[in-house]
């Protein structure tokens, strides 16, 4: 929706990156939205030096073909930052998954995890300017910054941005932000560590080479830029990512007869996105293709099936139903519509087995209540298409197993909170 002059507000459209400091000299598209602590921090408008903010949510889902449904505490998030002064701070952010950590597998498929998704200084150069050092998420897509549950719409991140940008994607490294002095400009550039290409998983796109700050290779790095740009009540982007995914020294790589060096075996991903908001209509879209033109290589020293390329896109259209509601403009009930295309093995190397359930359609329809900005209650169904199973990569399948149908569908419900 848009919030008094053409203020971004959380859901339906997204909130505009909390890193637009210094909100009074940009066009009222670009205004900042202070909705938590971290974001006051960041805007350098807190009262206080220390800051304790956060987030988190829960869900229940209904698998329709399973004829199972599960409820967990999807994630809790604690935020400490510190004002050092005026040119220095410090950001954040401890997150427990799935409720509880207990050693071993956990059969019903939500493993806890405790882990940092953020631990970064802020170095402020000037009003438009500013350094990040540390673990961070770049500027990647729509979700990747924005990923709090009260800002996109639906109980699930959308899938395009968990399977083929795999949110939230942070990495040590160094980053340059800044915007232009007289267009509405944003533009971001990092260097990172790299993935790995020994984790890479079938089915799993890079989610599973991710670091996430555990004792990242650093033999091979990566760089990633951003460019945003807003005009009227759009907000276009683009941004990329090159990469190695090699971080082995020579001996290691040339026994098994791969390439070595700081961008060896690399990963390309490119996306494009926009977002519009209007008297209550807002829509989105995106889309990205990631390439990965030494797929058979790793495959051959690792047997992970990787893929040569993924895509993925999604639009989405919202309405806020309260918008024209003097006595509830505090409250928004977005009824929103989501479809998504995906394909995790759109090419495959000559030794990869293809697998027709990778490339998905999925269509989401729901509502997001929000009885004060921070609060945000979801209820949505998402049908899902894909191909068909490849029974040449099904191992040793359980006897109990319910047959795969490439139509099924699920029912959620979910709550989530920012502070």
């Amino acid at each position: 929706m848009i919030l008094k002059k053409g203020l971004f507000l959380a859901v339906g459209s997204c909130l505009i990156s909390v890193q637009l400091i210094y909100s009074q000299q940009l066009t009222p598209a670009q205004r900042l939205v202070l909705t938590t602590g971290e974001d006051s921090l960041n805007a350098g408008t807190s009262k206080s030096r220390t800051v304790i903010s956060g987030y988190g949510s829960a869900f229940y889902q209904r698998d329709m073909n399973e004829k199972m449904a599960r409820a967990t505490l999807e994630r809790a998030v604690l935020f400490i930052g510190h004002q050092f002064n005026s040119k220095i701070s410090f950001f954040s952010e401890m997150e427990l998954e799935n409720a509880k950590v207990t050693p071993g597998a956990v059969g019903n498929g939500f493993q806890g995890e405790i882990s940092m998704e953020q631990a970064y200084l802020k170095f402020n150069l000037n009003p438009r300017q500013y350094i990040v050092a540390g673990l961070f998420v770049p500027r990647i897509g729509i979700l990747n910054e924005n990923h709090l549950p009260v800002n996109f719409n639906g109980v699930e991140r959308p899938l395009v941005e968990q399977l083929i940008i795999p949110a939230t994607w942070r990495e040590l490294g160094i980053g340059f932000y800044g915007r232009t002095r007289r267009i509405p400009l944003n533009y971001s550039i990092a260097i990172l560590n790299g993935l790995n290409d020994a984790t890479f998983s079938h089915g799993t796109g890079l989610i599973e080479g991710k670091a996430e700050g555990q004792g990242a290779y650093a033999n091979n790095i990566a760089v990633t830029a951003s460019l945003q740009y807003y005009w009227k009540e759009f907000r276009f982007q683009v941004s990329g990512y090159a990469g190695g995914t090699n971080g082995l020294n020579q001996r290691k790589s040339d026994s098994l007869q791969l390439s070595h060096g700081a961008f060896s075996l690399p990963v390309y991903l490119g996306e494009a996105n926009i977002m519009w908001s209007h008297n209550g209509i807002s829509a989105k879209a995106i889309g990205t293709m990631v390439s990965f033109p030494d797929a058979a290589d790793v495959n051959r020293a690792y047997a992970n099936n990787v893929g040569k390329s993924m895509y993925g896109a999604y639009a989405e259209l919202a309405y806020n139903l309260l918008e024209t509601s003097p006595k509830l403009k505090d409250q928004q009930f977005n009824v929103f519509a989501r479809y998504e295309m995906l394909d995790m093995n759109n090419s495959i190397p000559s030794n990869g087995i293809y697998d027709g359930t990778l490339k998905q359609q999925h269509l989401i329809a729901g509502f997001t209540y929000l009885p004060v900005p921070n609060v945000a209650i979801k209820a949505d169904v998402r049908v899902m298409h894909t191909g068909d199973e490849n029974p040449v990569l099904v191992v040793n399948p359980s006897p109990t197993r319910v047959p795969y149908r490439t139509n099924n569908s699920f029912i959620n419900l979910g709550i989530g909170y920012s502070f």
